[in-house]
């Protein structure tokens, strides 16, 4: 059996427990010893954050050989016209070279809490919400997706890690779950509820 944390990491905080710089990281969410996080979020992303103690677990989770798909959702600045969503679903060439083909549709305005400081908004220049799921993992890679189609990113959410989703954990919250079986992207995970810290 292994122990997952599911956090949801608000906006300017690091996926570390250290920073020598002042920044917030981890340590000022999260109080369980021993735990590391399987993957990373950029400090400007928010959304879900999958820790472990368990070191097998995060290298299925995290290494890119196993493909657990990544889910976001985007807010971005702009109208998401066929084209560019059809240049987001074939590949997009970045200067690391071609990215995969991601599942990409829009998205109504979804229930999220609000950003502190607030998305900024520009007279005139509507912005709308994407849902993009990636099987990859670059360094900010959806801001340079959507940017290449001049849809620059305004706010980026990660709401699902293979099998696990944020659900309605508000940022800063987390709950544990205990799993009973390898971790797979296609079979997912037998586990049990554990708590929630607010």
């Amino acid at each position: 059996m292994s122990s997952l944390y599911l956090l949801h990491k608000p906006y300017r905080v690091l996926s570390q427990f250290r920073d020598h710089e002042g920044r917030s990281t981890l340590a000022d969410i999260i109080d369980i010893p021993d735990i590391y996080p399987a993957g990373r979020l950029d400090y400007e992303s928010e959304g879900l954050l999958l820790l472990s103690d368990d070191g097998q677990l995060i290298h299925r989770i995290s290494h890119p050989r196993h493909k657990q798909p990544k889910t976001y959702w985007v807010q971005v600045e702009g109208v998401p016209g066929d084209d560019a969503l059809a240049a987001l679903r074939g590949g997009i060439p970045l200067n690391d070279g071609m990215t995969r083909p991601a599942r990409v549709q829009r998205l109504k305005t979804p229930d999220v809490p609000e950003r502190d400081p607030p998305v900024r908004q520009r007279q005139n220049i509507p912005t709308h919400w994407l849902e993009i799921t990636l099987s990859e993992g670059r360094n900010r890679q959806v801001r340079r997706m959507t940017a290449h189609v001049d849809l620059p990113t305004l706010r980026l959410i990660r709401v699902a890690v293979g099998p696990w989703r944020l659900g309605d954990l508000k940022p800063g919250e987390w709950r544990s779950e205990t799993l009973h079986a390898p971790v797979s992207p296609k079979q997912g995970s037998s586990y049990r509820a554990g708590r929630v810290r607010r």
